[in-house]
Order: C-alpha cells, then sequence, then structure tokens
C-alpha cells in the first residue's frame, strides 16, 4: 500500500485533519543556568534568534496552521509561552494543573483535538525542545505517517537511524515490513528498550535492527483512545468525564495514570509502527549536546560575544554577552548568565541536575 502527498505551500492536498499537540512542559533542568522554571529550555533561543518552542511552531507550516496547533504547559510557563506565540489563538494553550508526565498532557490534547476535528483527526505529538536541522524533511515524515495512521489505526512513532552508539536515548526493535506510505516504509515495532548499555548499543547500531526513540508519535483520536483506554483505564474515564465538561480539568487532573506515553502505552501496545528516518534530529539533552549545533569558537564550540583559547580544546561556550578566555584547559562547559556562572566537566554533565536540586532548597531564586 503506497500513497503520496505533497506539503508544498501551495498544494490543495495539504490535509484539513491534523492537528499538532506541542509537548512544552517540561523544566530543562539540565540548561541551568540559562533554564529556569518560569523559563524552560523550550523558551530559550539556544541555536537561533528563536526560542526552540518558537522553533517547534514555525517548522510545522504551511502543514499545521496555527488554529490546529495546541500546545500543553504548566501553570509557572504559561504566561512566557503565550507571550512568545501570540500566533496561536489564546484558547489553544493547554495548561495542565500540575506535572503528572506526557501520558495525561496527550490525554488532554486527545480530548481537545477530538472536540475540534472528532475521532478521526490525527495528531501528531512533538516535544518542544527538540532541534530539526530538516523541517521540510520533517514535514514529508509527518504527512506520510498521517496517511499511515488513517490506514492502519495504528500508533506511529518517527524512529531515528542512529548516527553513533548512544546509550542515553531510548531504542525501538525494527520488525517486519507492514507496507508504505509517502513513499516511506512503515514497519512494526517489536521491543522498546531505554537507554542501553554503550556495549549493547553498539551491538545493535552495526547490526541496523535498532532506531532511536525520538518521542515523535502520530496517531487518530480514536487510536489513541483505545490505546488508553486498554492501558490506562483511569486516564480513560478522566477523559470521558473532561470531554463531557472541560471545566472538570482540575478535579480529574489527579485521577490520571502519572506515566509517560512510553511507559504508559507505547512498551504495552503491539499495534505500533515505525518510519525510519532522521530529519536532522537531536534532543538537546544536554549542554553538551549543543556541540552539535553550535558554531565553532577557538578552544571548541560556542555562542559568545567572543572566546580567546590559550592550549585550549573540546569546550563549550554559552556567554552571548561576553568575551570569554580559555587558558589550558579542554572538555568543560562555562555557561553565564546575569545572576550565576556555570563552570562544568563534560563528563560529568548528567550530574548537574544534583546542583539543581540543592539550590531549590537552598537558593530557590536561582532555579
Amino acid at each position: 500500500m503506497s500513497r503520496s502527498t505533497s506539503v508544498d505551500a501551495e498544494s490543495p492536498d495539504l490535509p484539513d485533519d491534523l492537528y499538532a499537540v506541542i509537548l512544552a512542559g517540561g523544566r530543562g533542568a539540565r540548561f541551568w543556568p540559562l533554564s529556569r522554571r518560569a523559563r524552560p529550555k523550550q523558551c530559550l533561543s539556544l541555536t537561533s534568534e528563536q526560542s526552540m518552542l518558537q522553533e517547534t511552531v514555525a517548522r510545522l507550516h504551511p502543514l499545521v496552521p496555527a488554529e490546529r496547533i495546541l500546545v500543553v504547559t504548566g501553570p509557572v510557563m504559561a504566561e512566557g509561552v503565550r507571550a512568545q506565540l501570540p500566533q496561536l489563538p489564546p484558547q489553544n494553550i493547554l495548561v495542565e494543573p500540575s506535572p503528572r508526565n506526557t501520558a495525561p498532557c496527550i490525554a488532554l490534547g486527545a480530548v481537545e483535538v477530538a472536540r475540534r476535528g472528532g475521532g478521526h483527526a490525527v495528531m501528531a505529538v512533538l516535544p518542544a525542545d527538540h532541534h530539526i536541522a530538516s523541517p521540510d524533511e520533517l514535514r514529508r515524515i509527518l504527512m506520510a505517517a498521517r496517511d499511515a495512521a488513517r490506514s492502519t489505526n495504528a500508533l506511529i512513532t518517527l524512529g531515528i537511524r542512529p548516527r553513533y552508539p548512544e546509550s542515553g536515548y531510548g531504542y525501538l526493535q525494527v520488525g517486519v515490513r507492514m507496507g508504505a506510505w509517502g513513499g516511506r516504509s512503515f514497519h512494526m515495532v517489536e521491543r522498546f528498550t531505554e537507554k542501553p548499555s554503550v556495549d549493547v548499543a553498539t551491538q545493535w547500531v552495526e547490526a541496523g535492527t535498532h532506531l532511536w526513540n525520538a518521542g515523535m508519535f502520530v496517531f487518530t483520536v480514536d487510536a489513541i483512545r483505545d490505546a488508553i483506554r486498554e492501558h490506562l483505564p483511569q486516564t480513560a474515564m478522566a477523559m470521558i468525564e473532561l470531554a463531557g465538561n472541560a471545566s472538570m480539568l482540575a478535579s480529574v487532573w489527579e485521577t490520571m495514570d502519572a506515566t509517560s506515553i512510553d511507559y504508559g502505552i507505547m512498551e504495552q501496545s503491539r499495534h505500533i509502527l515505525t518510519v525510519p528516518c532522521d530529519p536532522g534530529w537531536s534532543d538537546l539533552g544536554a549542554w553538551t549536546a549543543l556541540d552539535t549545533v553550535l558554531p565553532s569558537v577557538e578552544g571548541g564550540k560556542g555562542k559568545a560575544a567572543s572566546v580567546v583559547a590559550v592550549d585550549s580544546v573540546d569546550c563549550t561556550v554559552f556567554a552571548p554577552s561576553k568575551t570569554v578566555a580559555l587558558v589550558g584547559v579542554s572538555e568543560l562547559v562555562v555557561v553565564d548568565t546575569k545572576d550565576a556562572l556555570l563552570v562544568m566537566s563534560k563528563s560529568r554533565a548528567q550530574e548537574l541536575r544534583h546542583v539543581v536540586a540543592r539550590l531549590d532548597t537552598e537558593e530557590p531564586h536561582l532555579t
């Protein structure tokens, strides 16, 4: 089965049933001190003049118009999200009452998409804080996934062809080919695995049997409601109540299963397809990941007024208004803000969360 649909701006084939649900509730603690509670990673301008959230919305044009883009965020950052996205109708900013992971956020989005487009409408679920080097390619992938979702009623996950054996990502084991939509092959997903060891990841990459799990999904409202009903019944009941009365969000929210879409649905369901692809994707999960997108400077990669390096290599610098001098150092991260300075070994970047945890208690105004 094969179908090809253009996504050019003037194309009459642009779908009128495709909605985007952008997940923008994360805190982004691994990008402290630039990232704060009220201005998390997705609201930062890390790779361009636009914030990552603004880039996420912009790259959907013309495939998904502003009136069909929904953003799910938290109460602390809701005002900032609205300010960054004035082109979206105010009612398209959905505010979760409290953090409960991604499954309740997607359930909330599904209720709202169903209210507007019915059960046959298609949802593209996208994180707000990922980098995509080729937006045109992403739109083509999403269009193909939309066609596959409507034809199969499966849950579609975008699988990124791994470029190296990364142990910090989740992986998808690729199964049998089920068909082609938009000129792209879609396969069954045999298994989800979270963060394997480097040795295991190396075996998988060399064998070509696995893809990176990018956390980007496409499915019809009916398909995700069926999956939630089967695997997360408490969330399904809350969705029914919410569909009948949107003002009940605060009262039903705490009854939803506090779990991720990966663990709660994707790892449990057997009706999942993946499309192998790579639109130049990076999750930019920590300061060290910026090396793939920041320009070269003396001593490494960075964004600064200027960098002067003497006998220094492989550093990451983020100090847009400062001149930074590096002398006799290597593999450091240096981040400057108006009220905090971070100097960190790249090899210990994942431990930044311990700093944020201490500051939450000792100096909460800094987080």
